[in-house]
């Protein structure tokens, strides 16, 4: 399987020593002494993969897919984060096998030598999706995962794009640092990410990432493309485009590098190969008896399984060519016939990838020690060709739909363990539950204040209890696009404003834009509370901008 970037997590081990008896606790029937610690972060790091090649070439301008979306924890726990199934993509740099892209000075370059020669893997990402994100702030009581947008332009250095004037942070991005536009203007984009209506419990969520050219390339210094990644979604309750890259968000970093000039996604085709579950940050627990035997416990991971014995993860990958809409869109924006916005299926325009899996292959501990015997309980499979999950056991070790949480240290590796090998004691443990932290704020000045809104504010109360604040800007005013006032001319932003116009009037939620799952499967609702409606006399030409999310009161 090609490697996928992996997100650096800085670990935080927190000892507590609860319990180190020299005899019997009394009171209780326990025969041995044991202590036990908690340590926060590597209780389970590794992927639930599949291989979905993508053809060599042609077929880099655009992908979407289906994933399931479900909780996977029966309650929201603290210092976690694990993404449900989906991808990265990344430029198709091929051509280069020597010359570095990231230039000196980026966070990959300085630390990642084993990236190198080229860090192609780690130079430019689309990725995020579907998860429990360790960056969300609003947890607490609030099962389902969040889907966030994460595009990472500079080398993994920290400037994360994750919603229109916002990055991975609760205060607003610089307005030079914004690289997400808004582009719906009946969805929001909280900056804490989607959320969902009920608790959904297996149904597919859809979306694309399709390489628009809503506006033509620049000349520069430094060159920019025309390829604006839009995010289109397919949902039971709102369909079609809700924001794009600004494509200078990804030129910017060859600015003073010029061997990256036209090398970035403003101008490359994606590339992907494949979708996986991450498991990143995952607390857990160890245990050593009497006889010095090391047991640990991780959080109880709970899958939606068919009657037989199936967790669909992810399914229908399809890579599009430019033929599928970038095509059509670029003549209707140059005055040719009006676009439906609906993807083209045809073999020149579409492929869709057969799927391969891999072993699942999980460590534990800072040392990573390996754990074994999870093919016992559950083994990744491939169900009709572009389909990939979970094919469950049925076995005493765990039940059907629920991922092994006990190991037991044996030679040098960590073998799954039924909850009755372990300590009394361990089987009690709980994990700290999630709390809310802090709110996000905008300033009312630089890129947010002027020129400013046309109507607001506006609240929205969301599934996860917190409240939205939003405005109402003229699409070409919002504030991630304040930054090439002075850059792009008059005719350019007006021109772009005008065909944002037109999309607006065409492109309704309720039309069907990525094909439908093949095998009919249930569509999962979004939080309605994200779907909004323009104020009178605003309905085409301007869109919604959150402001701020706190806990509602």
């Amino acid at each position: 399987m090609k490697k996928v970037p992996i997100i650096i997590t800085i670990v935080i081990s927190v000892i507590f020593m609860t319990s180190c008896a020299t005899g019997p606790e009394e009171g209780n029937n326990m025969i041995y002494s044991y202590s036990q610690e908690l340590f926060q972060g590597s209780g389970l790091m590794g992927y639930i993969s599949a291989d979905a090649p993508q053809p060599e070439s042609g077929y880099g301008a655009g992908i979407g897919f289906y994933v399931a979306v479900y909780p996977i924890l029966p309650e929201p726990i603290d210092n976690f984060q694990i993404g449900l199934a989906s991808t990265w993509i990344v430029p198709d740099n091929s051509d280069n096998k020597t010359v570095p892209l990231c230039p000196p000075g980026t966070h990959a370059r300085d630390n990642w030598d084993e990236r190198g020669p080229t860090y192609g893997s780690v130079f430019q990402t689309i990725e995020g999706g579907l998860g429990m994100w360790g960056s969300t702030q609003f947890r607490a009581g609030y099962k389902p995962p969040k889907f966030q947008i994460v595009g990472v332009p500079d080398c993994y250095t920290g400037n994360y794009l994750i919603s229109p004037g916002w990055s991975n942070k609760t205060t607003a991005s610089d307005d030079d640092k914004m690289g997400i536009a808004q582009l719906s203007n009946h969805f929001i984009i909280p900056p804490d990410g989607f959320t969902f209506q009920d608790n959904p419990s297996g149904e597919l969520f859809g979306y694309s990432w399709m390489t628009l050219p809503l506006m033509d390339k620049k000349e520069g210094p430094p060159p920019t493309g025309d390829q604006h990644w839009t995010l289109f979604l397919a949902l039971d309750n709102f369909k079609g485009p809700v924001a794009f890259v600004i494509p200078e968000s990804w030129s910017k970093i060859s600015k003073d590098y010029t061997f990256d000039y036209g090398r970035g996604l403003d101008a490359r085709e994606g590339k992907s190969g494949g979708g996986a579950q991450e498991f990143n940050t995952v607390p857990y627990f160890e245990a050593t008896d009497e006889n010095g035997i090391t047991y640990s416990k991780v959080p109880d991971f709970i899958y939606p399984v068919d009657e037989n014995g199936r967790t669909v993860l992810m399914q229908d990958i399809r890579y599009y060519s430019d033929k599928a809409l970038a095509a059509d869109i670029l003549e209707w924006r140059k005055g040719g016939s009006e676009c439906s916005g609906r993807f083209k299926t045809s073999e020149d325009a579409c492929y869709m990838a057969e799927v391969k899996v891999s072993p699942i292959n999980f460590h534990q501990t800072s040392e990573r020690k390996n754990l074994s015997g999870i093919d016992k309980v559950v083994e990744t499979a491939v169900f009709d060709t572009y389909t990939f999950g979970l094919q469950w056991k049925n076995s005493p070790l765990s039940p059907n739909g629920e991922f092994p949480r006990y190991y037991k240290d044996i030679g040098e590796e960590r073998v799954v363990v039924s909850a009755s090998e372990v300590p009394p004691q361990m089987r009690s443990l709980s994990f700290k539950p999630a709390v809310n932290k802090n709110n996000y704020s905008s300033p009312q000045t630089g890129s947010w204040g002027t020129p400013g809104p046309e109507a607001g504010p506006y609240y929205a109360y969301l599934a996860d209890g917190s409240k939205v604040t939003y405005y109402w800007y003229r699409f070409i005013d919002q504030p991630s696009l304040q930054q090439y006032r002075d850059v792009w001319s008059e005719a350019s932003r007006e021109e772009f404003q005008s065909f944002i116009e037109k999309m607006h009037s065409n492109f309704t939620i309720d039309k069907e834009y990525m094909p439908a799952p093949r095998d009919g499967k249930a569509l999962v609702a979004i939080d309605p509370a994200l779907i909004v409606t323009p104020p009178d006399g605003l309905e085409n030409g301007y869109v919604p901008i959150v402001t701020a999310q706190e806990i509602a009161k």
